[in-house]
């Protein structure tokens, strides 16, 4: 692996944009409050530490700042920036994930409009807001659980974008005239236990479908991920499964697809290590990277290399690797 961005808080969702520069999403440490229990549990406090860094000929920088985040007092595992779309334009589309009901951001400040999709302007510099997940997933809630909403995945173009809502088990599609649901990801048994979905990463195929990864809900099973396509207008379907975990997925150029696990033994293993698997024509898997892979983050393919954000739950140490796939 080699590094080509480092001392980053909290690295997703990255992307390159038409110019070849790289953009990642930077999910922040949080701040000093409002502080109230996350999604696990334990205490997460407000601030607006959340970032997109570009990396365009070896050098990196803030394409932007100031984002809200929410995060532990020690700036791990935060919630933020989560992904980054060029939107065909000279902009960006990006996602701010929240993982919680979405009546909670009554409670921060008026920077707090986590569970959006936003617009960054590359020519004004300014970003503003495009969809409301969150407002959609307390009016609509496509899942019909208990309201929750974590948009954690986006793909676009200059007319609409597609993004996957991690905690409500859904692929919405977003324009600025509103909201609709492409899929819902149901709640499934294992061994007599119900699993919510949990929708992580969604990328475009070359057949114009949509390929949407999942994590598995609590307590994570291995093995038991599985990749959806999605082709609007009709059911999921399952195309791969005996994952781990995915955070996230994509295709090279000869079609075959990558799946990112944020942790291949699963996510209660104790082991922080995580992999990049492709998928062959076949269906046969093979292991291009794992020793040295951190709680990954986010995968971007690109040429003859993938580019992963590694140790996703940092703050400060997180980096960019560039792995070759030949």
């Amino acid at each position: 692996m080699t590094v080509v961005a480092q001392g980053l808080d909290n690295p997703r969702g990255l992307a390159f944009a038409q110019d070849g520069a790289l953009y990642v999403t930077e999910a922040g440490r949080g701040g000093e409050g409002p502080c109230f229990p996350g999604p696990e549990g334990d205490e997460v406090c407000f601030g607006d530490s959340g970032a997109i860094t570009k990396v365009a000929h070896d050098k990196q920088s803030r394409a932007i700042s100031g984002l809200p985040s929410l995060a532990a007092p020690d700036g791990s595992g935060a919630l933020g920036p989560s992904d980054v779309t060029p939107d065909g334009l000279g902009g960006l589309f990006f996602t701010v994930g929240l993982g919680a009901d979405p009546a909670l951001r009554d409670e921060l400040p008026p920077l707090g409009r986590n569970a959006s999709a936003w617009l960054l302007d590359g020519r004004r510099g300014t970003w503003e807001q495009v969809a409301d997940i969150g407002a959609y997933e307390a009016e609509v809630n496509p899942d019909g659980g208990e309201p929750d909403t974590n948009p954690n995945s986006v793909v676009g173009s200059p007319i609409f974008q597609v993004v996957v809502d991690a905690g409500g088990n859904s692929l919405l599609k977003t324009t600025r005239h509103g909201i609709s649901t492409l899929a819902v990801f149901d709640t499934r048994e294992i061994d007599g236990q119900p699993y919510q979905a949990v929708p992580t990463s969604v990328v475009r195929g070359k057949d114009n479908a949509y390929y949407v990864g999942e994590l598995t809900g609590f307590p994570f099973p291995p093995g038991k991920a599985r990749v959806h396509r999605v082709v609007p207008g009709h059911a999921p379907t399952v195309f791969a499964e005996g994952f781990t975990n995915i955070i996230d997925v994509g295709f090279d150029a000869k079609d075959r697809l990558y799946v990112l696990e944020i942790s291949h033994n699963g996510l209660l293993s104790g082991d922080p290590t995580g992999a990049l698997i492709r998928v062959d024509h076949d269906g046969s898997r093979t292991i291009i990277a794992s020793e040295g892979l951190i709680m990954p983050g986010g995968l971007a393919i690109r040429g003859d290399s993938a580019y992963v954000s590694n140790c996703g739950v940092c703050p400060g140490g997180g980096t960019v690797v560039r792995i070759p796939l030949h």
